[in-house]
């Protein structure tokens, strides 16, 4: 009788860049944020040349930040309920046109700040509708078995725009004027419209409900896992202090670190932790991946601390940069996690509710930073805030569900 062969070893999966419908919305994902890391340098000289006031700038900011952050709820249900892939293209040609009016605005020599206010918040209520359409596309256009490298590619682009965004806009600023970093970032909104009307994407219908019952059921697919809502606590805890330290730092580095430089020295230390991050999530799979991550995300304590007691700069900056390689490792894992484990009929619903907790606490992080440092001094609200975050991502370890999510 001749022997049972032996199995041969299963093939190794190939990368979800070499599925056509997850390479075109990469690429079309990667141009937009290249596009929108080039604008807040931008937007912010820009508004300051023009009116020579930052309460003008604080005014803009905010346009685009609160209908971002009233819609997201509504954008979460529309992406469910409708196709996520038309949802995002659709917001994509608003994004663009948006985009295109302040940059003609600027070019034109005499902006209107009213016109770019209405631009900026009708830009961010499209970008409501826009952020919770990425996770079902990405969960839609790769199978199952890759969508732990799939997420850590869109890392890797976010780390890289990053990177490549701040210089992108100094080089436009410096040379032809900032108008053409929003003339820019439309056309790669427009690139990135084109690109998804090819991308094919899964799409899972759900029963037509009221909106009410929409927004409920959403609601609790978030409350009914213990590992999800008290992720989203810390992870929200984490935005409110990078708020703090974005508020604070730049000071503390120019008064009492060496200068501007330093903190330059630091953002880009932070750019290219973040990077690192993202590609160390690519090789590595924690057992324990939403703990992993969690433990992980506490590391940014320690830059908050080290900019309390004025540490030497070399150190502040290393445990940055450390502090983001924890976020950069945190966003892909978070994602492959949230997509194994949510219904893919609520997913736009439960990633809209973790960018409003997220979004949310950032405002929260400005407002308070400098009041609580005119008051008792700059050492307070960091510590304050590292006391916050670290507290609150140590603390989801004892949560049973973040200790058996495997």
């Amino acid at each position: 009788m001749p022997a049972t062969p032996l199995l041969a070893p299963s093939a190794p999966l190939p990368h979800p860049l070499r599925t056509r419908s997850f390479r075109l919305l990469f690429a079309g994902r990667t141009l937009s944020l290249l596009g929108d890391a080039a604008v807040p340098a931008a937007l912010a000289l820009a508004v300051l040349a023009a009116t020579g006031s930052t309460a003008a700038l604080a005014l803009v900011l905010g346009c685009a930040m609160v209908p971002k952050l009233l819609l997201l709820p509504l954008g979460g249900v529309v992406g469910d309920r409708f196709d996520a892939r038309t949802v995002a293209l659709v917001t994509d040609l608003v994004r663009c046109a948006t985009q295109l009016v302040v940059g003609v605005q600027l070019l034109g020599g005499a902006p209107t700040l009213a016109v770019i206010a209405v631009a900026e918040a009708v830009g961010g209520a499209a970008g409501a509708f826009a952020m919770p359409t990425v996770s079902p596309l990405v969960k839609g256009t790769v199978p199952a078995e890759s969508l732990h490298r799939a997420n850590a590619a869109m890392g890797v682009a976010v780390s890289a725009t990053r990177l490549g965004g701040p210089a992108l806009a100094g080089t436009l600023v410096l040379t032809v004027g900032p108008g053409w970093a929003f003339v820019l970032d439309a056309a790669t909104f427009a690139v990135s419209a084109l690109l998804l009307t090819a991308v094919r994407v899964e799409r899972v219908p759900i029963p037509r409900r009221s909106f009410r019952a929409d927004l409920a059921e959403g609601w609790h697919e978030v409350r009914s896992r213990d590992w999800y809502w008290t992720s989203l606590v810390a992870h929200s805890a984490w935005n409110g202090a990078a708020a703090v330290l974005m508020t604070l730092g730049p000071a503390i580095a120019v008064q009492r670190l060496g200068g501007a430089a330093t903190w330059v020295l630091l953002l880009q230390t932070g750019a290219v932790g973040f990077l690192l991050g993202a590609l160390l999530a690519d090789r590595v799979r924690p057992r324990r991946p939403v703990l992993a991550a969690n433990l992980g995300l506490a590391t940014y304590a320690l830059p908050l601390v080290l900019l309390a007691v004025a540490a030497p700069a070399p150190l502040t900056i290393a445990a940055y940069g450390l502090a983001q390689a924890g976020l950069g490792f945190l966003s892909p894992v978070w994602e492959t996690a949230v997509q194994r484990a949510v219904p893919a009929h609520a997913l736009a619903r439960v990633t809209s509710y973790d960018w409003l907790l997220s979004l949310a606490a950032m405002p929260l992080g400005y407002a308070l930073a400098p009041l609580v440092a005119s008051a008792w001094g700059t050492g307070v609200p960091l510590v304050a805030a590292a006391v916050a975050v670290g507290g609150c991502c140590l603390a989801t370890a004892l949560v049973p569900g973040v200790r058996r999510f495997r």
